[in-house]
């Protein structure tokens, strides 16, 4: 289930994959999806299933089928490293892909510039769209909203006794949205929220604000 929130008088669609998708732009927000991170674990002795590099594809063409965007914006790390096998099931998968394809730029994306724009994919260090300033790390701005990564957002919740779970969210400012990681091979960061943030965590196929 997903939850639908109004910025500036836009509507945001809040996916329990990890994607924003912006209804007025026909536009999806997807952040650190670290593609071969996988294969870069396993060239170095870590014991990850083979399969995994598979399931972050099967999320994308999911959450793509669901909103069917004109444009498909990934918000940073999009690669976890250099060039590995993961790039030619990337490279195919943009191949069958309808949508617009840009990227801005984050962190650990190291891989040539080249090689993306070989596959019609536009490279920013940041884009701005009306009020909305697309970034990878969080950037503070008094004018523009700023949707961002980087963080890959998580908050603890306890329960009756001691029971505590740790759960990845979309984490709301005023002035900011942090997107939580699409990959499935990553970690997360425990936020504390202010009395005026909004948190909506993901948990079993649902986006719940809390």
């Amino acid at each position: 289930m997903t939850q639908t929130i109004t910025i500036d008088a836009q509507q945001f669609v809040l996916h329990p994959l990890g994607g924003i998708y912006w209804v007025e732009k026909s536009m999806l927000l997807i952040s650190d999806v670290h593609l071969g991170k996988v294969s870069h674990f396993r060239k170095f002795g870590a014991a990850v299933p083979q399969k995994a590099i598979h399931k972050n594809f099967l999320l994308l063409d999911k959450i793509v089928s669901e909103f069917q965007p004109f444009h498909l914006c990934f918000l940073g790390d999009l690669f976890h490293s250099s060039l590995n096998k993961e790039w030619d099931f990337f490279a195919n998968w943009v191949a069958k892909t309808p949508s617009k394809i840009s990227l801005v730029i984050g962190n650990h994306d190291i891989i040539a510039s080249e090689k993306f724009t070989a596959l019609d994919i536009e490279i920013f260090t940041e884009l701005q769209l009306d009020n909305f300033l697309l970034t990878h790390h969080p950037e503070e701005h008094q004018k523009l909203f700023n949707f961002c990564g980087h963080i890959h957002p998580a908050i603890k919740l306890q329960g009756f006794g001691r029971q505590r779970l740790k759960l990845p969210c979309f984490f709301k400012t005023k002035k900011q949205l942090i997107l939580p990681a699409f990959g499935e091979f990553t970690g997360n960061h425990t936020l504390k929220p202010k009395k005026e943030d909004d948190v909506f965590v993901l948990v079993e196929g649902e986006v719940i604000k809390i």
